[in-house]
């Protein structure tokens, strides 16, 4: 029997909480999923089942759940510090913080401004970037480029950069002169058959073809993700960036590595740019900075492009209220701690290969088409037929991941993303604590729901 405090929780979160990016329809005749407390990859719903959180949240817990070291510090910092603004002032945890990101961030890029989360860090960049370039005597560059099915945010500004449709259809007109070029999808690119370096000469020479076509006069940054997240875990090619950073360079124009999700171990370095040896202007950061045990983000800037903004008269005409907050700013020094004492990166590139594998088994199922990422971040690609690749219509898709998958892998004891956005895919983010056994956990869970699939289907 349900015990009556969970009767009256069900009914409060079905009158009046409203989930982010949820179908609230879909909980009319079923519970809310509640999840009560976390421990290590673990955690509990109200009813105290115990799931392995495959997402580490959402791509956030990095050293997992229940820490209480993070806890500790962020309670230390409230009882001397609840909260101070970075509008004039600074604050300890902030200049530690920011001091620290400096010393891990490649090349010159020295210089933090925090947010507290990753749509503000990617609007931050577009704002800093139209300025910078007007202060230097370039105004007429205003547009940025972004990839297609590219996920960089919800507020109008990172919205416009995002490239799924689908969400960005409600809002229209967004903010103009934000532009698309082809991803890094190999597996959706067969006129390049088995060659992955051409594949990735030429995605990367799309977007100087797109910077031509616009003017490159008029083009300030272009956002990429290291691996991108929608559409299931495009990996770059090889001498993607390289080629990338060269274009760049060529026309002016800034490259803005947005890490929100890649950032802090997800991908086996601190920074994604440093897996793939290649130097941005810009890191935009948020998610694993704190493990999600406090809002944080922000954008890491290059000497160069701080220079006009250190000395006259000029300033950034731009902030907000809690970024760089002293109880953020104090999880995420404990984060890094944690990060340092467990090398977790180390951990990371070390079971990179192990975690791969272990998906790679799930091939020998008919649905599973294509399993790519990296570090402990990986999509598996689901398909109506193999051989052809041919996917899912829009009725089938419904069925399969909604209808199915979705509620299947959480009765199963797996949190994980079933998404559509793009072709339907799987995807796997654990926190970077987890090994082995857990990868194990991860494919039979997946195997088991699955093969149910294919009897649906």
């Amino acid at each position: 029997m349900t015990e009556p405090g969970i009767d009256r929780q069900q009914q409060a979160a079905k009158d009046h909480l409203w989930m982010h990016f949820t179908r609230l329809s879909s909980y009319a005749d079923a519970e809310v999923p509640v999840i009560g407390r976390g421990e290590g990859p673990y955690v509990y719903d109200q009813h105290g089942r115990q799931y392995l959180d495959g997402l580490s949240g959402l791509f956030v817990t990095q050293v997992g759940h229940g820490r209480t070291q993070i806890a500790e510090a962020m309670a230390e910092q409230a009882s001397k510090l609840a909260y101070f603004p970075l509008w004039t002032y600074a604050h300890p945890a902030a200049i530690e913080l920011a001091e620290r990101l400096a010393a891990l961030t490649p090349g010159d890029l020295n210089r933090v401004f925090f947010t507290t989360g990753g749509s503000e860090a990617v609007e931050s960049v577009w704002k800093l970037a139209r300025q910078y370039f007007k202060v230097t005597g370039q105004p007429s560059r205003t547009k940025v480029i972004s990839r297609n099915v590219a996920y960089h945010g919800t507020t109008m500004g990172a919205l416009s950069i995002t490239g799924v449709a689908d969400l960005r259809v409600p809002f229209e007109p967004l903010v103009p002169g934000a532009i698309k070029v082809t991803n890094t999808n190999f597996y959706r690119a067969p006129e390049h058959g088995d060659d992955l370096e051409a594949f990735g000469r030429w995605a990367a020479d799309e977007i100087e073809r797109a910077i031509e076509y616009e003017g490159p006069s008029s083009v300030a940054a272009v956002y990429l993700e290291p691996v991108q997240n929608a559409g299931g875990c495009f990996p770059p090619p090889p001498g993607y960036f390289e080629r990338v950073r060269e274009i760049c360079d060529r026309h002016g124009v800034l490259l803005v590595s947005d890490e929100v999700i890649c950032a802090f171990g997800r991908i086996g370095d601190y920074f994604g740019a440093q897996r793939y040896s290649y130097r941005p202007d810009v890191i935009t950061f948020a998610k694993g900075v704190t493990s999600g045990y406090a809002p944080l983000g922000g954008m890491i800037v290059s000497d160069r492009l701080m220079e006009p903004f250190a000395t006259g008269e000029t300033t950034f005409l731009h902030g907000i209220t809690f970024a760089g907050h002293p109880v953020s700013t104090a999880a995420a020094l404990a984060n890094l701690d944690i990060f340092e004492a467990e090398d977790l990166t180390g951990r990371v590139s070390k079971y990179t290969d192990e975690f791969r594998d272990t998906l790679e088994k799930l091939r020998d199922l008919p649905i599973v088409g294509d399993v790519r990422g990296d570090g402990y971040f990986f999509g598996i690609e689901l398909v109506r037929d193999v051989d052809t690749k041919r996917s899912f219509d829009a009725e089938e898709g419904e069925r399969l991941l909604r209808g199915f998958v979705s509620p299947a892998l959480l009765e199963s004891g797996l949190i994980c993303r079933a998404d559509d956005r793009g072709d339907p895919v799987i995807q796997l983010a654990p926190p970077l604590i987890c090994g082995p056994e857990h990868f194990d956990e991860i494919e039979q869970k997946l195997r088991a729901v699955l093969t149910k699939a294919l009897d649906k289907l």
